[in-house]
């Protein structure tokens, strides 16, 4: 009998060791990782700098409060802003996605003074009280969870935003890529339509870049394709390749003051450490040109094997639809070809692996998904 409070479904494979983009089990038998933990592994599994970091860090100092210096979190702030492109924002650190969430929406609402958020369908914002309100998915809403002030747009409609942003909106929160809504990509217009459109009414617009953030895409956010600039950016599974670190880029416009936004663990010695190790490797080993590389080479080879019904994403966050259920087809990439994939909804393989794989790691999964693809087509 478990102690465990039973919410995961849980497949019986124990990872006790990892390298790269790969896995191995208790038993010695080793699997190649396409999913990457829900994209939390950017930079690859046990990076011999990483590890090194860490572990340094570690041997020095793990832990202080913020009410004292802690220079690694200027350090990770600094070369943060520089390699996204965004060194006039400001950082905050938290430990998670959906805290990251939270201190967004309540850093608007301070803001402008305002309550109402736009929302859209399909959208996963985090398990947190202010994240999972403006999260399409009433089954993880529980009656506490207040969610009269969020109100749910259409995604990708250019015509319901125009309509639904209004000057009584506090905040838009958008995903730049859809993860568990099915890697939906939002367009160009409709990225330009919700900035103007906050420009008008003094809206917050918040990108949620926890998914599709860190390099992910190709570019560093996946809004940087669309030419616009958001207000706030929240992050967090890359950001520390494993280590529980979040955070959220902060706009100009927005004045800081004592008590304004807290957290005990944010932003430890830890936490950075793992920060800068992923930055560091991110810029010396290129991996953000690598993943749109990679992703490319991938988006190639699953349109020639074809027999899908839709392919959507950008570098190495790919979502590949088919008419029917892929339980199956997941399991036979897991337990036949060792190949760890994720989902998303019912009929969605879901791809996120480490920025830094290579060709022979994409071959390996091309060649088994061409065969299981051709059987199912039987």
């Amino acid at each position: 009998m478990s102690h465990l409070f039973d919410v995961y479904p849980i497949y019986d494979i124990e990872p006790v060791k990892a390298e790269g983009s790969y896995l191995w089990d208790q038993h010695g038998t080793k699997y190649l990782d396409l999913y990457g933990g829900h994209a939390v592994i950017s930079v690859g599994h046990c990076h011999p700098y990483y590890v090194d970091k860490l572990t340094k860090q570690l041997n020095a100092i793990s832990f202080y409060s913020n009410s004292v210096k802690i220079s690694i979190q200027e350090e990770l702030a600094v070369k943060l802003g520089e390699l996204s492109g965004y060194p006039d924002y400001k950082l905050f650190l938290c430990n998670s996605g959906a805290e990251a969430n939270e201190n967004a929406l309540k850093l608007a609402s301070f803001h402008n003074g305002r309550t109402k958020v736009i929302a859209f369908t399909k959208s996963f914002h985090g398990r947190t009280a202010g994240a999972v309100a403006a999260t399409d998915n009433p089954s993880i809403v529980a009656p506490v969870n207040y969610k009269e002030h969020v109100t749910f747009l259409p995604f990708n409609d250019v015509t319901a935003a125009a309509k639904g942003i209004t000057d009584e909106v506090c905040a838009v929160i958008v995903e730049g890529i859809q993860g568990v809504g099915g890697i939906n990509v939002c367009t160009d217009e409709f990225l330009q339509t919700l900035r103007r459109k906050c420009d008008e009414t003094g809206a917050i617009l918040i990108l949620d870049s926890v998914q599709c953030g860190y390099g992910r895409t190709g570019k560093f956010f996946s809004h940087q394709f669309s030419g616009i600039e958001p207000d706030i950016m929240s992050m967090a599974k890359g950001m520390g390749n494993g280590f529980p670190i979040g955070g959220i880029l902060i706009s100009p416009k927005f004045k800081a003051s004592y008590g304004l936004l807290g957290t005990t663990f944010g932003g430890n010695h830890l936490a950075c450490a793992a920060g800068v190790a992923v930055l560091d490797i991110m810029k010396e080993e290129n991996l953000i040109a690598n993943a749109a590389e990679i992703g490319e080479y991938l988006f190639e080879g699953i349109q020639a094997i074809g027999g899908y019904k839709e392919l959507r994403g950008r570098g190495l966050m790919i979502g590949i639809e088919y008419d029917f259920p892929v339980k199956d087809l997941r399991n036979k990439l897991l337990f036949e070809h060792k190949m760890f994939t994720g989902v998303a909804g019912a009929n969605t393989i879901r791809l996120l692996p480490s920025l830094a794989l290579g060709k022979t790691e994409a071959d390996l999964f091309l060649e088994a998904l061409k065969k299981e693809v051709s059987v199912a087509a039987e």
